[in-house]
């Protein structure tokens, strides 16, 4: 067996092993690197609503709040009879009634509605006003009532002059339709003629009976 020392050297012959198996170390890292960063999911970015096209936001249709709705129970007044149906209907109870240019004119003797001379309302003509009364409560006009005489003077311990007694019947009227038949008293007014316009000649019993007498003239609008 020959000494070491005798032997040829051979560790120049494998040293570019050394080399390769290096590159072959370096190659390996490299590839394990790029694969483990294959294997990581890429960031998902936050989702971003697409723009609307301005064209399609002119189309959207606005929708408008819809009103509350009406109340089904609302009581919705009668409207008023006009003139001519108030006229018909109080010529079918035999009442004195005709239209004028001033409006309906409903003509109560004085038979009717006073004792001679007097100005208190008698209990049997009080059914017949208030008939009257039912069918102009609901209507807006204004309500006059205008007191005649004959032309017979007066004078007693009441009254003066027939002016002061067509005045005083008017108003016991007046207080008859505001206070007992609903008739709001912000229409109804008071007008004394006395003996001035006769319906019909004072030279008769039958006439001067005619002139005695109160209207009730429901104004025309």
């Amino acid at each position: 067996m020959k000494p070491k020392y005798l032997e040829p050297d051979n560790r120049s012959r494998d040293r570019w092993m050394v080399s390769y198996l290096d590159v072959l170390t370096i190659l390996l890292i490299f590839f394990i690197s790029v694969a483990l960063k294959a294997q990581k999911p890429a960031p998902t970015p936050a989702a971003v609503p697409a723009p609307v096209p301005r064209a399609a936001e002119a189309a959207t249709p606005t929708v408008s709040p819809a009103p509350p709705p009406v109340a089904a129970s609302l009581h919705v007044e009668p409207a008023p009879p006009p003139l001519e149906d108030l006229q018909k209907h109080l010529a079918t109870a035999g009442l004195d009634v005709h239209r004028e240019e001033r409006g309906v004119v409903v003509s109560l003797p004085q038979a009717i509605l006073f004792s001679s001379g007097d100005d208190r309302i008698s209990q049997d003509a009080r059914p017949v006003i208030k008939r009257i009364a039912s069918q102009i409560r609901n209507l807006p006009n204004k309500v006059t009532l205008v007191g005649y005489t004959d032309a017979v003077p007066i004078s007693n311990r009441r009254f003066r002059n027939n002016w002061e007694l067509a005045a005083a019947r008017g108003l016991r009227l007046l207080e008859l339709l505001s206070r007992e038949c609903g008739i709001d008293e912000s229409r109804l007014s008071v007008s004394s003629q006395g003996a001035n316009q006769p319906k019909e000649p004072n030279e008769t019993a039958g006439g001067r009976a005619n002139n005695r007498r109160v209207e009730i003239v429901i104004a025309a609008q």
